[in-house]
């Protein structure tokens, strides 16, 4: 008989049940990929230090958010009932109290947006409940809850996408629902780098809502929100037990300081109040020092894993997620796999997909130009900048090797007399001034972004690099060249927007 078998049986930890839905649900799930509805079940509002519960809220862009109760009521229960308004209820727009949903969001609202922000209207689920019978209650049941506040357990779809139209004429001054979304359920609102935001796929809500197990895998496309998922996934999980420890691992010191400022930009917008010091965002030598540290050893200048800190057990974390592991050495994920023993770890982007987790779309519409030039790369890049700081375009960001990123620097200050920023991500982010023209190796650019990036030296990349730095870009991609290689034949099979 196998002992540790049946041990781990006893101990294995149970998992929460996931009620699965009901009719009524069913059927509005199904209006939504049907019409501009987005159903929302079981949402948690954030806000400050609570969170409160929405059993179920749908969004109609065009006239506001519809929330509703449950209710098992059958016929037998009401046929007798004398039902009458509460004395302290609030007059309201219709018969329907939901006194304290309606006052957390409109609080949400007041204190992001300063208004009260879109028209709230009720409805109640009755799962028992078919329209025949309604007709047969005491009127005083029909007054308090009108027949169109009603969702009978017979309700066909297109009975109940009338019901909720007829709540109120279409309006063409209602916030967009990336805007309303994201005010309401910030664990689901991704801010981009314009801090404009863009509320989450279902692959996304997903990923955040799932209870992850000892050893989990996210794989996503190119500029699918990955790190941003990071930030709200921790953030949720805090709110669900805020005694955790959270660890996010990013490749450079550059590219932790950007996730840092992310998070207290997603923080500020959500007006929530969560430990931050629970978060820590580290380089891959940082969590080995500390290691390191915890062990009276003298402190690394580069990455070395040893048998020492193979053997040794090291508790840093609840929760460890790695981003861009596909960047990372066999020997670096092997030791997370190692600390992980007593926690959870989250490699994002391993080198195999994963197809519980799986973000297949770009997070926001990608409205960026693509251009392949074959020519003399350095000359065309001189020519390029200086076409763009002539239209006052800002953010520009050529990435290249390191002697072509010299060899331009020395240029730009020479003929354009305009002085490039270098990029360098061992320094952190406060020690680099801004400006409007950065230049970059491809060993740099994790967790940055510009509205104009103009690729070099593509022939010498890995396939890795060469994508990531690609989807960097908001508004232009300008790919430069002087040869053909297979880089450039596969860019342009899968980018290509115009030829040159």
């Amino acid at each position: 008989m196998n002992l540790s078998s049946i041990t781990s049986f006893f101990f294995k930890k149970n998992k929460a049940l996931t009620v699965p839905d009901s009719i009524l649900i069913k059927k509005l799930k199904n209006l939504s990929t049907q019409s501009n509805l987005l159903v929302y079940k079981d949402a948690i509002i954030y806000h400050h230090k609570d969170s409160y519960k929405v059993p179920l809220m749908v969004l109609d862009d065009l006239r506001g958010l519809y929330i509703f109760e449950t209710k098992e009521w059958t016929f037998d229960e009401l046929k007798n009932a004398d039902i009458q308004k509460a004395t302290e209820q609030d007059a309201a727009t219709d018969t329907l109290a939901f006194d304290n949903t309606h006052a957390i969001i409109r609080k949400k609202f007041n204190e992001l947006t300063h208004n009260d922000g879109v028209p709230i209207f009720n409805y109640l689920l009755m799962e028992n409940l078919n329209a025949n019978e309604y007709e047969h209650l005491n009127d005083s049941f029909k007054v308090l809850i009108p027949k169109e506040k009603v969702i009978f357990s017979d309700s066909l779809q297109s009975d109940i996408f009338k019901k909720l139209q007829a709540a109120s004429d279409e309006r063409n001054d209602l916030p967009s629902a990336n805007s309303i979304m994201g005010t309401l359920l910030v664990q689901y609102a991704i801010l981009d780098d314009k801090n404009e935001t863009f509320i989450c796929s279902s692959e996304q809500k997903n990923f955040i809502d799932k209870e992850l197990n000892s050893y989990e895998e996210l794989t996503g496309v190119s500029a699918s929100g990955k790190s941003n998922l990071l930030l709200l996934k921790a953030i949720t999980e805090l709110f669900n037990n805020s005694t955790q420890k959270i660890l996010i691992i990013k490749p450079t010191i550059l590219g932790c300081d950007i996730l840092k400022k992310k998070l207290l930009d997603i923080v500020e917008h959500a007006i929530i109040e969560i430990d931050l010091t629970s978060i820590e965002i580290l380089t891959p030598l940082e969590l080995i020092n500390q290691h390191q540290n915890r062990l009276g050893r003298d402190k690394l200048n580069s990455l070395e894993i040893d048998n020492k800190l193979m053997s040794k057990a090291f508790s840093i974390a609840d929760l460890i997620m790695c981003d861009d592991a596909n960047f990372f050495s066999f020997e670096f994920i092997s030791y997370l796999k190692h600390i992980q023993k007593k926690t959870r770890l989250l490699l994002v982007n391993p080198d195999r997909e994963n197809e519980e987790f799986l973000l297949s779309k770009n997070f926001k519409e990608d409205g960026k130009t693509i251009h392949f030039y074959k020519t003399n790369p350095h000359a065309k890049a001189l020519h390029l900048i200086a076409s763009l700081l002539k239209n006052n375009e800002t953010n520009i960001l050529v990435v290249s090797n390191s002697l072509s990123r010299e060899k331009l620097k020395d240029d730009l200050e020479s003929f354009i007399e305009n002085r490039a920023k270098i990029l360098n991500s061992d320094i952190h982010l406060i020690n680099q001034e801004d400006n409007k023209l950065s230049l970059c190796t491809y060993s740099d650019v994790n967790a940055l972004s510009a509205s104009h990036i103009i690729l070099m030296d593509l022939c010498f990349t890995s396939k890795d690099e060469i994508e990531y730095a690609f989807n960097l870009s908001n508004d232009s991609v300008h790919v430069l060249y002087e040869e053909d290689c297979q880089e450039i034949k596969n860019l342009r099979n899968v980018y290509e927007s115009s030829k040159e």
